[in-house]
């Protein structure tokens, strides 16, 4: 097995899906009984036996049964079906019949990949299997309601679109540090606009996170939980240190990213409420 993969045995419902991507359809590459036996044998398999003429998913089913309790021959399985040379003549078909595995694969809490088309099988979140459920929480602030200058905005929304990226795909240390990224650039972009003097003399570059996140209370810009629960997500945007995690002997789980969400939109929306009022041209509040 990759080093990557602690496979298991597979649920039985999971291995009639596997079947069924093996013989494949008119949607996916289509084998017939004789290349589902060869197409074993290319995935490494011994002692594969000649097709009967049984309905091609019963026998590919018998044969995937049969090597269950050894996850090392399943794997094999798994990783010539993401190998770009199963499809030298459709290559379009490859990245099709990855996903349709990992719609199934992923309730056993792996996935299947084909990066630089190094086929690999990999851990990830059950959860990925149900959009409704890996959505982070909604911010309902958007960076304009806070902060003036448009291309800090922009750029500021760009780490937010990232940070929903990695949530999307159970990549919980990566959306962390890239929540705390943003939190400190949104910090110190409200307090260059609202009241630079609080800065000092001293230069944006040497004012770290925590003493943002103290400057936004004390001028009441953000409330007493959103500045404790901040002070807990710097912490853990200091995992971009591999030593800091491996020191703190804790990975951040889903559930942590679920806080760092509420702590991240708890602050934009404090943000935004507290933003003075602006005034056009002609001096009228708007």
């Amino acid at each position: 097995m990759t080093q990557e993969s602690t496979l298991r045995p597979l649920d039985g419902n999971t291995l009639k899906e596997l079947a069924r991507v093996i013989c494949g359809n008119d949607h996916l590459y289509y084998r017939r009984g004789f290349e589902i036996a060869q197409f074993l044998e290319a995935a490494g398999w011994q002692n594969v036996p000649e097709y009967d003429g049984e309905y091609r998913g019963e026998w590919a089913l018998q044969l995937l049964t049969e090597r269950r309790q050894s996850p090392s021959e399943l794997e094999k399985v798994l990783l010539r079906l993401a190998d770009a040379r199963e499809y030298l003549g459709e290559p379009e078909l490859l990245p099709v019949v990855v996903d349709e595995v990992n719609t199934f694969l992923v309730h056993e809490g792996f996935r299947l990949e084909n990066p630089g088309g190094r086929p690999r099988v990999v851990s990830c979140d059950p959860a990925m299997a149900y959009p409704g459920q890996q959505a982070p929480i909604e911010l309902r602030a958007t960076m304009a309601d806070i902060i003036r200058e448009p291309r800090i905005a922009a750029l500021l929304q760009r780490r937010l679109d990232e940070a929903r990226t990695c949530y999307a795909n159970g990549a919980h240390v990566a959306a962390i540090i890239m929540l705390g990224s943003l939190l400190e650039g949104v910090l110190l972009a409200v307090i260059e606009e609202r009241r630079a003097s609080l800065l000092g003399n001293r230069s944006p570059n040497r004012i770290g996170l925590k003493e943002l996140i103290d400057i936004c209370h004390r001028a009441r810009w953000i409330d007493v939980d959103v500045e404790r629960f901040s002070q807990s997500l710097r912490e853990y945007r200091n995992f971009v240190h591999p030593r800091r995690e491996l020191r703190e002997a804790h990975t951040p789980d889903r559930d942590t990213l679920t806080v760092s969400w509420y702590v991240v939109n708890g602050a934009l929306n404090d943000l935004a409420a507290s933003q003075p009022q602006r005034s056009n041209s002609s001096g009228t509040r708007i």
